[in-house]
């Protein structure tokens, strides 16, 4: 006979106040094989957990349900409070009578009645419960970031700092990210570059740190602490080992008016480039869709003036394959299309504002490039049109963010700030030059942004307009923006030089793609989505995958930066141990009624499912059997679901528990 015990939770008064938790405690304690139960204000305190060691000592319990929160919140926190009282960690679980009883219900007789039937469903399956023991798998002390930008940065060189080996893999020719692009930061308008490239180049130097660049994921298999991971290395068609990075070969090229990504096509580049020049690895990449040779045959010109003979038009995609014990993803952001024709939309481009047609309305980025020494214009901000400086200059904050219509209903988070940056690097270039910025709010979640906020209002002279712009046209050499200032009731219409449009910030493009490789989920926006908000913030529900940067969601350079710190150290935790131990609540086969109809490795998420073959003593194959490998498996239940023998089960989530449940309710 069991001898379970309840413990009911008051959670401050998130349960009590719609739970009768006393009435729950008292009917629990009448339940078959419940032999304790009791009620408490705070279950999860140190004293409330106090409460169920000493009960399981003097009560002599061989289960405990504790009714609270969510298992994802203290599920934990309870299974080691029962392990260090004796008791095996898997005989203890948790009643969820907050979020699925008294945030849910206004009655309060309902509620209770509930939150009793869900206490005396867990009693019934704890009563059940095997002691259960971890599953304990070899670790590949060997990390893979997935993105060069600061965020990618930072994780690897915190894990390689602390000895371990890791692979950094960037699309781009480059490291530096969007970072790379900036002009100055906030809010402290520190150099960009001057604070970023050194710690590109102590990426490139650091002899723990595999760098691919101009490469990309191609396949992930394996589960955490041991991945195996396919890594496409696109043809740069200039061989690294032997390129000094003289930069003839781009002097002499003749295919130079090329637009430039890296300067928001402002500038020009050679057919045969490296994105700016401080760029790491400083080795040139041929862009093959511009290049004479790649398209005609003829030219070749690098290939005869390059000394060490390091151009090669004859290079291929290179696979390398990298086993690693952890994954880092921070892939960054892309900024809003304005001129994109939205998914499902029959519009074929919003062109807001005039973008596209207008050529002085440009976006952030753009803006930062003219005011970046190492831009197409060197530092000095003028009108795309002419080339002259733009006196009066209108800012448009929101452009895409928070707007429904256009499938992009969150805050940007970064666009307040680098507005009111914006406004005072151009203030500092052109002295006599007023700037207006419409705005709907200002947000200034950081430490000192609202100081550097009001600074571009107060010190800096920018006129901010509360209040949305209607309409943009061209009038002679100015565009004319139409708006409102809703603080005064009043229509606004400004003739400026120069419009400068801070768009929305998104997931880089094929984010999708990568998460379905990496076995991770994202939302709607594809944003990656971390296991819990609160208490999992960098971690993946896919074990051994972590978050860093923006794309998780819109981050400034400083988050970015202290999340990616956080993932490197949930690595190093990682990776301290030789053997990783993992929850033993996973699938299991009975290999005496399996059909081999391998239904469950169809619809496994985990790729868990392996085929077994089973043989005599003489070594001849008998049949074939399902077979779960243990340390892959996610414990989701989809294969026990699934198999039609019923062969298939979840430790933990049994048959006989399920059906002891139902019964019981």
């Amino acid at each position: 006979m069991s001898r379970i015990g309840v413990f009911v939770c008051h959670c401050g008064e998130n349960i009590s106040r719609t739970v009768d938790v006393e009435a729950v405690a008292a009917d629990a304690g009448r339940l078959p094989g419940v032999a304790f139960a009791c009620d408490y204000k705070y279950m999860c305190s140190d004293p409330g957990q106090n409460l169920l060691k000493k009960a399981i000592a003097e009560h002599r319990l061989d289960g405990v349900v504790v009714a609270a929160c969510s298992p994802r919140m203290h599920e934990k926190t309870f299974r080691k409070a029962a392990e260090s009282a004796g008791l095996n960690a898997y005989r203890c679980e948790m009643a969820n009578i907050r979020e699925h009883c008294s945030w849910v219900h206004e009655d309060r007789s309902e509620a209770t009645a509930k939150a009793g039937a869900i206490v005396a469903m867990l009693a019934a399956r704890v009563s059940r419960n095997k002691s259960l023991a971890a599953i304990t798998v070899p670790v590949t002390k060997r990390a893979l970031v997935i993105g060069g930008g600061i965020a990618g940065i930072q994780a690897a060189l915190d894990i390689a700092d602390c000895g371990h080996d890791v692979v950094l893999v960037e699309r781009d020719p480059s490291i530096g990210g969007h970072m790379a692009q900036l002009s100055e930061t906030f809010p402290t308008l520190d150099c960009s570059q001057c604070i970023m490239t050194p710690k590109m180049v102590d990426v490139a130097n650091h002899p723990k740190i595999t760098l691919h660049t101009y490469s990309e994921i191609e396949q992930v298999d394996g589960y955490i602490g041991n991945f195996s991971v396919k890594i496409r290395k696109k043809a740069r068609s200039v061989d690294m080992s032997k390129c000094t990075g003289c930069g003839v070969c781009m002097a002499k090229c003749p295919q130079k008016k090329i637009p430039n990504a890296f300067d928001c096509d402002r500038g020009l580049r050679p057919a045969i480039y490296v994105p700016f020049p401080q760029a790491v690895p400083n080795t040139p990449v041929i862009d093959r869709e511009n290049c004479t040779f790649f398209k005609s045959g003829k030219c070749g010109l690098c290939a005869k003036v390059c000394g060490p003979g390091a151009v090669d038009y004859a290079q291929q995609d290179e696979i390398v394959l990298e086993s690693i014990g952890a994954i880092v993803v921070a892939t960054g952001f892309d900024l809003y299309d304005i001129g994109k024709k939205p998914a499902g939309s029959a519009i074929e481009g919003y062109g807001e504002f005039g973008y596209g047609t207008l050529p002085d309305v440009i976006d952030g980025m753009t803006f930062e490039r003219l005011a970046s020494a190492s831009g197409p214009t060197g530092g000095r901000i003028v009108r795309p049109s002419d080339g002259k400086e733009p006196k009066e200059v209108v800012f448009i904050q929101c452009v895409g963010s928070r707007a429904r219509e256009k499938g992009i209903s969150y805050c940007s988070k970064i666009c307040c700030m680098y507005t009111a940056k914006h406004t005072m690097l151009y203030k500092h270039k052109v002295h006599d030059g007023q700037a207006y910025v419409f705005f709907m709010d200002a947000r200034t979640p950081g430490k000192g942004y609202d100081e550097f906020w009001r600074r571009a209002v107060e010190e800096e002279d920018a006129a901010y307009i509360r209040g949305m712009v209607s309409r943009l046209y061209q009038k002679g050499e100015k565009i004319v923006v139409m708006g409102s200032d809703i603080s005064v009731g009043v229509r606004v219409e400004i003739e400026a030089d120069l419009v400068v449009l801070a768009t929305a910030v998104q997931p880089r493009q094929g984010a999708d793609s990568l998460a379905q490789k990496l076995g991770i989920s994202y939302d709607k926006y594809n944003f990656y989505s971390e296991a819990h908000a609160k208490l999992r913030p960098v971690e993946c529900a896919t074990a051994g995958i972590y978050l860093a940067g923006a794309c998780q969601g819109p981050k400034d350079i400083p988050e970015s930066v202290s999340q990616a710190s956080a993932a490197a150290a949930k690595v190093m935790t990682l990776f301290s141990r030789a053997q990783m131990e993992r929850d033993p609540m996973v699938a299991r086969v009975n290999e005496r009624l399996c059909a081999a109809c391998l239904a469950c490795k169809k619809v496994c998420p985990y790729g868990a499912i392996e085929e077994k073959e089973i043989r005599d003593r003489q070594g001849n194959l008998v049949r074939t059997v399902a077979s779960v490998n243990p340390g892959v498996c996610g414990g989701c239940g989809t294969c026990q679901a699934t198999c039609p023998s019923k062969s298939v089960e979840l430790d933990g989530y049994t048959d006989e528990q399920i059906m002891a449940m139902i019964e019981t309710l």
